[in-house]
């Protein structure tokens, strides 16, 4: 299949990020932003990764960090399991160089076969397909694949596909030219194939059923956990944080949680026994947080410590709240609802 339409549509329509400079690219900035791009969308990395360079121009200012730097830069980002690894990878590259192959990519800590084809191909030139979610629908719509669109054989099938239609154009500019089209046309819901480039070899839209392919994922199901945190404020205006060990939010810093069942005020009471502390504390509110498939409620409360209440390893450590610390959006979520009842409360009680 000719990507000669396909590139001269790109050419009018690419879309525009801080990530997409002339081929071959720095491959310290491709392995960055594609990391981040896992599981976050293009925009929300476009706003971020220019603050992250900012503090980690090179890739040995990532190795030469502390892990807890590294997941901090990537504050609003989500998935901090990709901070972790990028920081395992960047210390691995600094001592043996970088690969220029998606195989020998592949063999890196935290690269999948996609983000190894996207670096090899963006940074080195290399003709190996990144095969995400675009062009995996692409291919089941091109081709009419009645296959799951996570299917390893829809991936060979795509892989396959693109290779030959990369080998009539060599250049890696093909496959960002299918991402686009993937985000902004071929769309999961509502494709505008009316402006296709490909739409008169495309297998799916010449049967009127474009949508059927590729086949649903399976859906897993959904958890709704409900959530305790603890809202600490010390008399100099400190709020308590504690390092998270266990998934899916491990290596951050949160307010104190209390993640199991049973009744709410023996959940309550059993934080406040591993914090060593008593009092009543004040019930806040409620907040909403998704993580994958999780759809958690956080019942938020607050009670206010006095100074002699310290830190040890247990218990966390007493920041700022403008502090600089690896953490979630549930923290920022919290902050919020607890200044938003505090504002409400003096205008109440002012």
């Amino acid at each position: 299949m000719d990507g000669r339409q396909l590139l001269d549509w790109y050419s009018q329509h690419r879309r525009s990020f801080p990530w997409r400079t002339p081929f071959p690219r720095d491959p310290y900035l491709v392995l960055v932003a594609e990391v981040m791009l896992q599981q976050t969308q293009a925009s929300r990395v476009a706003e971020l990764l220019p603050r992250f360079l900012a503090r980690f121009p090179r890739l040995e200012d990532v190795a030469a960090a502390g892990e807890d730097q590294v997941v901090a830069a990537f504050a609003g980002l989500g998935y901090y399991r990709r901070a972790r690894l990028l920081h395992r990878l960047a210390q691995q590259l600094v001592q043996r160089g970088w690969p220029q192959d998606p195989h020998q990519l592949r063999q890196l800590p935290g690269l999948g076969p996609y983000t190894a084809a996207a670096v090899a191909a963006f940074a080195f030139g290399h003709l190996t397909p990144p095969v995400d979610g675009n062009l995996a629908r692409i291919a089941a719509r091109l081709l009419a694949l009645p296959l799951s669109a996570h299917s390893a054989q829809l991936r060979r099938q795509a892989t396959a596909l693109f290779s030959q239609m990369a080998q009539s154009q060599s250049t890696p500019a093909l496959f960002e030219a299918l991402m686009d089209l993937g985000a902004t046309v071929c769309r999961p819901v509502s494709p505008l194939c009316g402006q296709c480039p490909l739409a008169a070899r495309c297998l799916a839209f010449q049967k009127g059923r474009p949508e059927d392919f590729p086949l649903p994922k399976p859906q897993r199901a959904r958890e709704t956990p409900t959530w305790l945190a603890l809202w600490l404020e010390n008399p100099a205006g400190e709020v308590l944080l504690r390092p998270i060990t266990e998934p899916p939010l491990q290596g951050l810093w949160l307010p104190p949680l209390e993640r199991g069942s049973g009744e709410v005020e023996t959940r309550l009471r059993r934080l406040l026994g591993e914090l060593g502390l008593g009092g009543e504390p004040k019930a806040v509110g409620r907040l909403s947080h998704r993580i994958t498939h999780r759809l958690i409620t956080v019942l938020v409360f607050r009670l206010s410590v006095p100074p002699q209440v310290g830190e040890n390893g247990r218990n966390g450590r007493w920041v700022s709240v403008e502090a600089n610390v690896p953490t979630s959006s549930l923290a920022y979520k919290i902050a919020r609802l607890v200044a938003e009842a505090e504002s409400q409360r003096s205008i109440t009680y002012g």
